[in-house]
């Protein structure tokens, strides 16, 4: 497979402008306005160093060091009876902090308490596996290596779950194409047929909102519908009239529910009311 180029400078170059809008951020509480959190976060803060704590939206969010991640959840799960791991993944901040922000979302069902483990993890480092604490962790933490490229370390098998073994590049990455790069075009054709078959076959479409007009060589184009195989090279495309309802409109008990659609008389309006 040819490697992709990294396109760095991606996320500086950035689409938005004033006119859309940006949601502010929520705001953040202090630990202490909760007794629960504020017990939790004390208890938590003898067993590993805590940069940073506060809540927010009903959540208590914690920063720790990435070489305290499994000391800091053992000690959530079986001391402050934080059982269950709902979610873990990783943040895209490359283009701004060189690297990414992994995140625990737990829940206490005793408690009914929310909180996230958050820590940093530079580009090229790894991180280390919470499976033997939590076994959901296992997809969650192979999918975040197939989507981001986070490495973790220790887990019992660390491949991609999403994506095929040979496949370049991690797609959730920001600096990915939303349409697949170059290698993800060839992918199927080079698999299934053979790089020698490219230029018969011809690349993927990966846009969704792309329309080729020879696309399924044009057995279902609207309008001009011709059977597969069809040859319309010297301009044998029949035109198939339009219909977007059944002729005679649509009837029931012998009355009519829907008039029959007649382009002829539709009129289309050059401006808004």
């Amino acid at each position: 497979m040819r490697q992709y180029t990294p396109k760095n400078d991606i996320q500086k170059k950035s689409y938005h402008t004033d006119r859309f809008y940006v949601a502010p951020t929520l705001a953040k509480e202090p630990v202490s306005n909760d007794s629960t959190f504020a017990s939790d976060l004390s208890s938590l803060s003898n067993v590993v160093e805590v940069k940073d704590a506060y809540i927010q939206a009903g959540h208590l969010v914690i920063y720790i060091n990435k070489e305290d991640n499994v000391s800091a959840i053992k000690h959530l799960k079986e001391i402050r009876a934080y059982n269950y791991m709902m979610e873990l993944s990783a943040i895209d901040y490359i283009a701004t902090q060189g690297g990414f922000e992994i995140f625990y979302e737990m829940l206490s069902m005793s408690k009914h308490k929310r909180l996230r483990v958050k820590c940093f993890v530079a580009k090229d480092d790894a991180i280390a596996s919470v499976e033997p604490l939590f076994r959901m962790a296992d997809w969650s933490e192979r999918e975040m290596f197939d989507m981001y490229g986070v490495t973790v370390k220790n887990h019992p098998y660390m491949k991609r779950l999403l994506m095929p073994d040979d496949w370049q590049g991690h797609p959730l990455l920001k600096t990915y194409p939303l349409i697949g790069d170059e290698a993800a075009q060839w992918y199927e054709v080079d698999k299934i047929f053979g790089k020698e078959a490219r230029d018969v076959i011809g690349p993927e479409l990966r846009d969704a909102a792309q329309v080729d007009r020879y696309d399924t060589q044009r057995f279902a184009r609207l309008g001009h519908e011709v059977p597969k195989g069809t040859d319309i090279t010297n301009g044998n495309e029949p035109d198939t009239p339009i219909r977007y309802q059944e002729e005679g409109g649509v009837k029931l008990f012998g009355k009519t529910l829907v008039t029959p659609f007649d382009e002829i008389e539709t009129k289309q309006l050059k401006e808004r009311k």
